[in-house]
């Protein structure tokens, strides 16, 4: 979280270049490893082994750890499934669960000490996850209503008058194939972008006004430490109110791809 001297001393202020690290192994092919990709690959062996763990030592009468995997997984199957989708909920609860752990364990790596970047802050996994989503609520749609019959519910509103349909189904149609998956990814990812670089600005002018800053500007050094850690406790808030924001839209996009009119 510090942001370098560099070597003309001095205070550099973050920017965009942080989400696009030096590759480490593997470079010019598609299986190159950097910075962030590594940091994706822990969070998802971290998440696996935490529910692995509270799954193998489930009991009766649940445990500590146990009773939080639940109320975690309650939380989405309440809260998220059954409140949004009602009698679809069981369907798709483990692509809405997957995608809620996800998608926090992703964001949460950017409060993670030696991690200190979300993983979702590069737009590749928010495109992936987003693309999942595009697909299955195309796929669960068109299979129950049939291509022509999806594309009536989705483009045809009822009760305009047809005259209206020549306004209304373009807009129908960027909405249902461009706008929905699209700002699904975009969304996320650029608020961890800007609780990133907020991060790294505080931290960084920290290191500066204490150890480069001369005089009475090192006392600046509390207001920017300060600012840092309470920046660093709503970005842990933000992260998980990104993943619930992220979870419900797909789970309002694919009820409304098999329900008969919305």
């Amino acid at each position: 979280m510090i942001a370098a001297s560099g070597e003309g001393g001095g205070f550099h202020p973050p920017s965009i270049a942080e989400f696009f690290p030096a590759a480490f192994a593997f470079e010019g092919t598609p299986f190159e490893m950097n910075r962030i990709i590594l940091v994706r690959l822990v969070a998802t062996a971290v998440l696996v082994a935490l529910f692995v763990v509270a799954a193998r030592r489930a009991q009766l009468v649940p445990g500590r750890g146990q009773n939080v995997a639940e109320m975690a997984l309650d939380f989405v199957r309440v809260n998220i499934a059954q409140e949004t989708m009602g009698h679809n909920a069981k369907r798709f609860l483990p692509m809405l669960t997957t995608i809620f752990f996800a998608v926090l364990a992703m964001n949460l790596t950017g409060v993670v000490p030696l991690l200190n970047i979300a993983s979702t802050s590069l737009i590749g996994m928010p495109l992936v996850l987003a693309a999942w989503v595009y697909v299955m609520y195309l796929a669960v749609g068109i299979k129950k209503f049939g291509l022509g019959g999806y594309l009536k519910n989705n483009l045809l509103p009822p009760g305009l008058p047809p005259v209206l349909y020549v306004l209304v189904t373009p807009i129908e149609a960027l909405q249902v194939f461009v706008f929905r998956p699209a700002t699904l990814a975009l969304r996320l990812t650029a608020n961890m972008i800007a609780g990133h670089l907020i991060l790294v600005l505080c931290f960084g002018a920290t290191h500066f006004f204490l150890f480069e800053a001369g005089g009475a500007l090192k006392a600046a050094a509390a207001l920017s430490l300060t600012a840092g850690v309470a920046f660093t406790l709503f970005e842990v808030l933000v992260a998980g109110l990104q993943a619930y924001i992220f979870t419900l839209l797909a789970a309002v996009y694919l009820n409304m791809a098999v329900e008969e009119e919305h």
